[in-house]
């Protein structure tokens, strides 16, 4: 744990969208945001950009449950400022040069906000405040559960809505990756698993760029569409566009901008990008889904702080069969060596013996000895075979 600094000083980035600002921040800016919970994959987002100070015109913590951004921020000694109000964004401007000291904000000698300056002491009384929420929230997401399994009960019993695609899933493994928790990680530990069995990868928007970032590519790319780079979005793959249910969809705006809306198919649904992948992948006919950065505790269905996560709890018990969680995967599977391999490694060191044996004079005895002894053989093989002159001639 590093002790965030009493004053800081650096240039402000703004961004209402964490996810969007993390793009362009970097390390020493001052990180201004309008996020109010700040959950475990923002801060991790954040701290690996390495910011001076965070401010938050929201809440960091609002007391619905507890979320581990904040105390994920101040352990790693960036300085937070609370809950700053709305007018954060009216009075910082993009690119200022701004200094902070115990919650006041200054460009130059001018004081423009006071906010909450946070500390280890006071995001631990938060979270140990927040507790009493939880059982809210557990009402609040099974209520939320029961909508979604009534909306989508053809989609999750049946696989009705699920559109026709060209990449062919039927018997392959499937791995479905989102820029979630420790998606790096688990997929430096996977890279054994990939080389061997060749899934079909479905990057869920910006999870294809971490596909991309880790040397692999995507067949399919799944989303809205807001936070997959056009990098990612030109690599060729297959693209599925996220819709409402109305047929709204956004993201084919921007693929049309992009010219690839020619390669695009829509899945209507309700839910998160992530569940559909689910669902698309397992009605397709994959033989397992490896799913990398998703949501699997009830900690982080809770701390993702949004009630459309009901969805994917009830997407994972509908593929629940065929689904195993990346971390499971790269703690149980030993990648397997082929009779090939063994092969070429015997080859290996039975050259290597050789050339070893060559540089010594009774090695280059041993070598002649068995020359001499592979001619005899020869030659007596030779004379099994060699014409011999019939009987008087």
């Amino acid at each position: 744990m590093t002790a965030p600094r009493a004053v800081v000083s650096g240039t402000a980035r703004l961004g209402r969208r964490t996810k969007d600002l993390t793009k362009r921040l970097r390390a020493g800016d001052i990180a201004v945001i309008d996020h109010e919970d700040i959950d475990r994959v923002a801060a991790e987002a954040l701290v690996e950009k390495g910011p001076a100070a965070v401010l938050n015109a929201a809440r960091s913590t609002s007391g619905r449950y507890p979320n581990a951004g904040p105390q994920i921020l101040v352990d790693a000694g960036i300085m937070l400022v609370d809950d700053c109000g709305p007018s954060l964004f009216e009075s910082v401007r993009e690119g200022s040069s701004l200094t902070i000291s115990e919650g006041r904000i200054l460009e130059g000698d001018r004081e423009l906000l006071q906010g909450a300056a946070q500390d280890a002491a006071s995001v631990a009384a938060a979270i140990l405040a927040s507790r009493e929420g939880l059982s809210e929230q557990l009402e609040l997401f099974a209520r939320n559960t029961l909508e979604y399994m009534l909306r989508e009960r053809d989609l999750l019993l049946d696989g009705v809505g699920a559109p026709d695609i060209a990449t062919d899933l039927a018997d392959r493994p499937v791995l479905i990756v989102v820029r979630g928790y420790h998606y790096k990680e688990d997929l430096a530990a996977l890279a054994p698993f990939l080389r061997e069995n060749r899934p079909v990868i479905i990057g869920v928007d910006g999870g294809a760029d971490a596909v991309l970032e880790a040397g692999w590519k995507p067949q399919l790319i799944i989303g809205d569409m807001d936070s997959v780079s056009d990098r990612a979005l030109a690599s060729g793959a297959e693209l599925v566009v996220h819709a409402y249910r109305d047929g709204r969809a956004p993201g084919m705006e921007r693929l049309e901008e992009l010219g690839l809306a020619d390669r695009a198919v829509l899945f209507p649904a309700y839910g998160t990008s992530e569940d559909i992948a689910m669902l698309l992948a397992d009605e397709k006919g994959a033989s397992v889904i490896v799913a990398v950065g998703t949501h699997g505790t009830l900690e982080e269905f809770l701390d993702k702080g949004r009630a459309g996560m009901s969805s994917t709890f009830l997407t994972r018990l509908r593929v629940g069969s065929k689904l195993v969680d990346a971390k499971g995967v790269s703690r149980l599977y030993r990648q397997r060596i082929s009779t090939l391999q063994l092969v070429l490694l015997a080859l290996s060191g039975l050259i290597a013996l050789g050339v070893a044996l060559w540089a010594t004079p009774g090695g280059q005895a041993v070598f002649q000895l068995l020359g001499a002894r592979l001619d005899d053989v020869l030659a007596w093989f030779t004379a099994l075979f060699a014409t011999r002159p019939a009987p008087g001639s």
